[in-house]
This record gives C-alpha cells, structure tokens and sequence, in this order.
C-alpha cells in the first residue's frame, strides 16, 4: 500500500473515532461499552497503519542519504518541506485533539493498579489523565506541632515547679528577717530519630501506556502515605520498632486525662471537663482531635438546655466546633473503647516534632531497568515527644455502660 493510502486510511480511522465521541458529546453522556471497545480497535489500527508510514520513511531517509542530501543538511542546508511533511504536521494535531477529547470523555471513578499484569489489555480503555483514589481523615497534627529541623539529639529544658521545688514567694515577717530561698529544677526532653522510608515500583509497561505523568502521581501518592504514616505515629505512638533502640512517643505521652465512665459514650459534662484540663493561656489555638464515629456521638450530644454540643461552622476547617475550638477527624485515632484515648483537647504546639533527615523522594530508574519499572523511593528520620504537658490532656474510656443502655 502506497503512502498516501495509507495517511487516508489513518485520516478515516481517526475521522469515525472522532464521529463516535462527538455522538456521545452531543448526547451528553458517557461512551457505551461498544464505543469504547470500537475507539480501542481503531487506536490499534491507527498505530499499525502509523507504524507502516514509519517503515516507508525510514526507506525515503536511506533513499535520501544514498543521494546526498543528508550530507547537505549536515553542512546547514535545510530541506525542502514536502506536502507529506505539512501533512503529517496536520495530523499529529489533530491526533493530539482527539486524544484530548478521548480522555476527557473516559475518565473513570475506579482505583487504578501500578502495574500492568492482567490488566494490561484494557489499559488503552480504562487509565485516563485522573485516577481516583481512596482518601483518609487526616488531622493537622504535624502542622500543628512545634518542629525542629536540626541534626543528632536534640535535649529541650524543660522548666517544672511542685510543693518541694518551687520559687518561694513570701511576707517578709520580721524586720531583717530572711526569704528562704529555693527554685524549681530544670530536666530535659531528649529528641533523636528513628528512620522509616518506602518504597514503591512502577511498571514501565503501565508508565508507557498511559497518557499522563503516572510517576508524578506516584511520587504525590506516596507523599499522601508518609504523612499518613507519621500522622499514626504522632497520635498512636510507634511501639517497638525492629533494629533501632527506643520508640516515637507522640501523644502517648499526655499525662493531663479525663477518665470517662463508659467505655463506648461521652457525655457533655466530660467533654467540658476536658476543655477546661487545658488551662486559658493555651487555649488560643486549641483544637478536638477524633475519630469520624466519635465525633459522630459528639454530635448527637446535648447541653441542659436541649442546644447541641457541637456545632456546624463553614468558618472552620472540616465545618464544625465544640465549645467554640474547631473539630479534627482522622482516621489513625483509636475508637471509644474501654482503655483507650478517644479524644485528645488542646494547643498541638505541646508537641514536639524532629526532622534530623529532610524528607526526600527520588525516581530510580536505572537499579529497576532489569525489572522493567522505575523505582519511587523515600526516606525521613523523625522523633516526637509531648515538650508542655500544660497543653494537651486527653479523653480515656472507662469500663461502664452508657446510662441510655
């Protein structure tokens, strides 16, 4: 088949393809099963029919080296433009505009795996530019906190009074009489690091059948998990962690508590309670840290004069307030059972947390090229400590039952 019969056969592929998804444009709606099986079959046409124009090219190039034009364009003669090159030039945009159109028209609501395996023979249907994904309740925890971002350990003085230490304040008493003297003690909060990274690989098969930066999407992904992860650290704490010495603390190390009655309730009086645990200086900035089913009976609570406990606001991030402080969710908090710590109250700047090794994600592609994949790997070495105790307390379940039970 001659060169121009095959660019007018590619140019009618496109042409029906294009028929098809202004039909379902007009319509309205999305491409059926059918159109999408049949744009997928004209897309492979296309480049079986673009990669025969490729062979007979790649002969007029050797025709033209045999004749000595490429020496000529090598000493700074351009060549002519032919009609086939204006053609070409023409139907590269318009391919570029109905895969444009393709996209947009098939973006789907599903997860999209990373690699190619089983999935690879409809991948030309169903990957398009956005992947949905599944998203958690995240609490501004690590905003929040105080950080430091500095190398080795890291010691905080710690300033703390009680009956036997303390700076004596007194009536003098008798003339020329003498102050007893005495001061509270300094002890220190140490900071070191522990290290955590991941890991992710990516299919060079999937990367190259797809139409938008699937690494890109990837490197974002994992940024999403590691704030996730250090976020369930923070709130739950990291227990024993294989090969290093010492654990994350987090808010596990709260001491100022409230101790519910029941194991599975709240009741408004606790939560005032807990409010009020938290002295008035640190309460510019407080927040209420939750699960999603906590705050849900946060929300059916109400006051003695029948108004509800918490409150919707539009003013504040995720929408709602409890006695006036803004409502966090997230999904790493431990539900309401007997034992644990459902709620934590407070200015989150209590809380320390230290960077020694600055996050970092890096795209390999050679180490994974005798795998077929490109790998997506990070690494951060953080501690946390709770650095005021004045300023967070918490909310623990009890054993009883709820009074309606």
């Amino acid at each position: 088949m001659s060169k121009k019969a095959l660019i007018e056969k590619k140019n009618e592929l496109i042409t029906r393809a294009e028929g098809i998804v202004n039909t379902a444009e007009a319509e309205k709606r999305e491409l059926t099963e059918d159109e999408a099986a049949e744009i997928a079959e004209i897309r492979d046409d296309v480049r079986k029919v673009k990669a025969k124009l490729g062979l007979l090219d790649d002969i007029d190039e050797m025709s033209r080296e045999k004749c000595g034009d490429a020496k000529k364009r090598d000493e700074g003669e351009a060549a002519p433009a032919t009609d086939d090159d204006t053609a070409k030039a023409e139907e590269r945009a318009f391919e570029a505009e109905l895969r444009g159109m393709w996209n947009e028209m098939n973006e789907r609501t599903d997860n999209t795996p990373l690699t190619k395996g089983a999935n690879g023979s409809v991948i030309p249907v169903t990957i398009a530019k956005r992947i949905i994904r599944k998203l958690y309740d995240i609490s501004p925890i690590l905003e929040k906190s105080t950080k430091y971002d500095v190398k080795g350990t890291l010691a905080i003085p710690y300033y703390s009074e009680d009956e036997t230490n303390n700076i004596n304040v007194a009536f003098q008493g008798a003339e020329f009489s003498k102050l007893s003297a005495n001061s509270g003690k300094f002890t220190s909060i140490n900071l070191t690091g522990f290290v955590a990274g991941a890991l992710a690989l990516v299919s060079r098969s999937l990367i190259n059948n797809v139409d938008f930066d699937l690494v890109g999407y990837v490197v974002d992904q994992m940024a999403y998990s590691i704030k996730r992860f250090i976020e369930g650290v923070l709130i739950n704490g990291s227990g024993t962690i294989s090969g290093q010495t010492g654990t994350v603390e987090g808010l596990t190390g709260v001491t100022l508590a409230v101790n519910a009655a029941a194991a599975t309730a709240v009741t408004a009086d606790e939560l005032i309670q807990l409010h009020d645990k938290v002295k008035d200086m640190f309460q510019d900035g407080a927040v209420w840290i939750m699960s999603p089913a906590t705050r849900t009976a946060c929300r059916q609570l109400k006051d003695k004069m029948g108004r509800y406990m918490l409150q919707d606001d539009i003013s504040l991030p995720f929408g709602t307030s409890l006695l006036g402080k803004p409502v966090f969710v997230s999904d790493n908090m431990p539900e309401m059972a007997q034992g644990n710590a459902a709620i934590y109250y407070g200015n989150l700047a209590g809380l320390a947390t230290k960077f020694s090794e600055n996050m970092e994600i890096r795209v390999l592609r050679e180490k994974y090229a005798d795998q077929h994949a490109d790998g997506v790997i990070a690494w951060f070495e953080f501690d946390a400590k709770v650095q005021d105790a004045q300023q967070i307390a918490k909310l623990v379940m009890g054993s009883g039952t709820p009074e309606s039970e």
